[in-house]
Parts: C-alpha cells; sequence; structure tokens
C-alpha cells in the first residue's frame, strides 16, 4: 500500500524543474510557496513569521533555507542537498541577511535568477525586504506558475495517494449520513463522524500514514435548510429539521493529497421541490461528466453545463463554475471555467461540482473527483448519487 512519494519522484520531479529553468534561460532560483516546496522536495511545514525557501544555486545543488527550530525536521525529510538555518526571528539579525550570505557564497549575483516570488509572504507578523533589495543579479525572472503546471498532471503515485483519499472520505461520509438526524446539531453530527472514521484510518493504516493536512473527515459547514443556498457557508452549529436540505463534504490527505466528496442530502424526506431542483443538478453533472475528454479545452466542459443549464431556464440559480483540478490543494488550476482554455491531458484529476442554489430551499451540489483518462474519465469518488440513498 502506497502511502507516501518515494525519494526517487522528488529527484525526478527536480530534474522537471531544472530543464524548465533552462527553458526561462535561468541559472538559478529561488521559491517561498510551501505548496511547491513540498512538491519539489517532500518538506512539509507550516508557514509561520520565520522564512523559509527553497534555492537552487547555478549547479543544480537543492538548498532549504528554515529557521533553527526546523533544522532537523528539514534534514530529516527533506530530499535535498543542503540544508541552511538561521537563529530566531525577528532576532538581532534579519533573516534575509543570512539569505543574501548564502545567496552570494553559492553563486547567484549576477546571474539570471527565476522566483516564485520576490519575497517571503507570510501574514504572521513577518517584515522583511525583498531579494531583489539584497542581492545584485544580471536579471530577475517570474516562475509564478511553473510549478503548478508541472502538478497538472499527476503521477502514478499522486494518483494512488489521491485513491486513499477517498477511500476514506467515503467512510467518514457514510458515518455523516449515519449519524444525521433531525433534532442533532451539525457539530454534533460531524464531529462523531469525522472521529470515528479518523479512528478506522489511523488503525487500517498503522505507523506509515502521514496526513501532512487533514486525517478524515465528514462536515455540512453551514449548509443546513436554507442556508445551503450559500455555497461556501461557515459552520454555525444548526439544529437540524425535517425537511432540511443538506450539502456535504467529506475527505482526508494522504501524505498531503486530497479529494473532494459532496452530496445533497434531506432530512427524513424530500418534497417535490427539492426532487425537482435535485434532479437538474444531477443531469449537470451527468452532462459535465460526459463532456470531460482530453484533448479539449477546460473551457468546453463549462460550455457544456452552461447549456444545459439555459436549457433548463436555470442560469439564474448558478454561481460558479462546474469544477477544479485537485491534489496538494483544495482547489487547484486548472478550472472548468468560461475562461479557462487549459487543454484537458490524461492524469489530471478534476472535481466535478456543477450547483444549483434557490433561495429559501437549499443549495444542490454534488463533487465527485475523477481521473481523466486515454478515453474519458475514471470515477474517484464511488458514494452513491441517487436521491433515494441520500434521504437521512
Amino acid at each position: 500500500m502506497l502511502l507516501a512519494i518515494p525519494k526517487y519522484e522528488f529527484k525526478d520531479r527536480q530534474q522537471k524543474f531544472f530543464g524548465k529553468l533552462i527553458e526561462k534561460n535561468c541559472d538559478a532560483a529561488i521559491v517561498f510557496s510551501v505548496t511547491d516546496i513540498f512538491y519539489l522536495t517532500g518538506f512539509h511545514f507550516h508557514p509561520t513569521e520565520r522564512p523559509i525557501g527553497v534555492f537552487i544555486d547555478p549547479n543544480q545543488n537543492v538548498h532549504l533555507f528554515v529557521p533553527a527550530l526546523e533544522h532537523e525536521h528539514a534534514e530529516e525529510y527533506g530530499v535535498v542537498d543542503f540544508v541552511h538555518s538561521y537563529p530566531e526571528y525577528p532576532g538581532i539579525k534579519h533573516p534575509m541577511e543570512y539569505l543574501k550570505e548564502l545567496l552570494k557564497e553559492y553563486g547567484f549575483e549576477n546571474k539570471t535568477v527565476g522566483y516564485d516570488a520576490i519575497g517571503y509572504g507570510s501574514s504572521m507578523g513577518y517584515r522583511g525586504q525583498s531579494v531583489d533589495a539584497i542581492i545584485t543579479v544580471k536579471e530577475f525572472v517570474t516562475l509564478k506558475g511553473v510549478i503548478e503546471e508541472m502538478r497538472y498532471i499527476k503521477s502514478k503515485n499522486e494518483i494512488e495517494l489521491i485513491k486513499e483519499s477517498c477511500r476514506w472520505g467515503n467512510l467518514a461520509h457514510r458515518l455523516l449520513q449515519k449519524y444525521t438526524k433531525a433534532g442533532l446539531s451539525e457539530i454534533e453530527i460531524t464531529s462523531r463522524a469525522s472521529m470515528e472514521a479518523t479512528m478506522a484510518m489511523i488503525e487500517t493504516l498503522g505507523q506509515e500514514y502521514k496526513p501532512h493536512g487533514n486525517t478524515a473527515y465528514a462536515i455540512f459547514r453551514g449548509q443546513i435548510g436554507p442556508q445551503s443556498a450559500f455555497p461556501h457557508a461557515v459552520t454555525q452549529n444548526i439544529v437540524l429539521k425535517k425537511g432540511d436540505t443538506l450539502v456535504t463534504g467529506a475527505a482526508s490527505d494522504v501524505f498531503g493529497y486530497t479529494s473532494e466528496l459532496e452530496r445533497v442530502m434531506f432530512v427524513e424526506e424530500a418534497n417535490k421541490e427539492q426532487e425537482r431542483y435535485f434532479q437538474y443538478m444531477y443531469e449537470a453533472q451527468e452532462v459535465a461528466f460526459s463532456a470531460i475528454k482530453p484533448g479539449i479545452p477546460c473551457s468546453a466542459v463549462e460550455e457544456s453545463v452552461q447549456k444545459y443549464f439555459k436549457e433548463a431556464g436555470i442560469t439564474e440559480l448558478t454561481s460558479h463554475h462546474t469544477g477544479h483540478n485537485i491534489g496538494l490543494l483544495g482547489h487547484e488550476a486548472p478550472f472548468f471555467d468560461l475562461g479557462d482554455h487549459t487543454e484537458i491531458k490524461p492524469g489530471m484529476i478534476f472535481t466535478v461540482e456543477p450547483g444549483i442554489y434557490v433561495k429559501g430551499l437549499g443549495g444542490f451540489r454534488h463533487s465527485d473527483t475523477v481521473l481523466v483518462t486515454d478515453e474519458g474519465i475514471e470515477m474517484l469518488t464511488y458514494y452513491p448519487r441517487d436521491l433515494q440513498s441520500l434521504i437521512c
């Protein structure tokens, strides 16, 4: 059972990134993105006021730059050539001064240097100079989006981790539906389901399991009754009542990789109006599933769904695009959106979640995680989608 990305794959990613640098005519690079650092090195950390970055020198050595409290952590888990650390921040000497010395030592001056951000971007009280203020280079070249695009197509190992995520999201959702009853609060229900699914997960997967994110969970996030008409409501500890429309979410993280499972459910019964909008939503998702094929732009999928909404006369009840790529982040590019013309390719993993939102009645949105294949898609989530199966 695969529960982590193997070391060789991180090395392969680094080699591909070196190739991207050559394409951009860059001699070296600096990366500050938490997600992209993890993708390149396997080092997972929490960004705080203490700067952390990766830099690639002109000899293609990969360096981690971390605060002292992360040094041993980085040496144990980072697939890199060198780990450098600095004393506590704020401190007397600013971390950027230490970084400046390292960049000079490893030959960054008077070179063409790529960067994803011109400085560390923490919102947790950090203050510091941008990189272009501390060293003199031949040219700075933006690498924004380069590693994100490398993440578009998933490897076999990444696909296996996302499939594992789907399995435990499925269990969490099964328990959520089991415990959903009128008279109980959303926090009571979601806490019980999430805890039981998590305990089953860690007992089954054992010590090798590392979430690098959330363990198994299932939530309503406030999308209960009329509140479910807000696509991104927040938990409010609502008490469920008979006839409520519910929009759920369930997933788990496995070595940082996640999936998305969402369902429309109803407490005890659904009336004719709820059934009608449920059917619209169900058919819109079927349209999207059928439209996804390699070789076409992402926008074509959205066009198909929007055409269905228009023919059904419910366009005014929709408020977001049909889906998004998913992997290390819950939302990643590219998107099933009219403005995103990225070519769909085998190995991409998307959510498919066209939604309908009716004020006073509720929201109607299933989300399934799908893998693009040579012919179309493979469904990775597998929870029942029909209305009868979703009556609690």
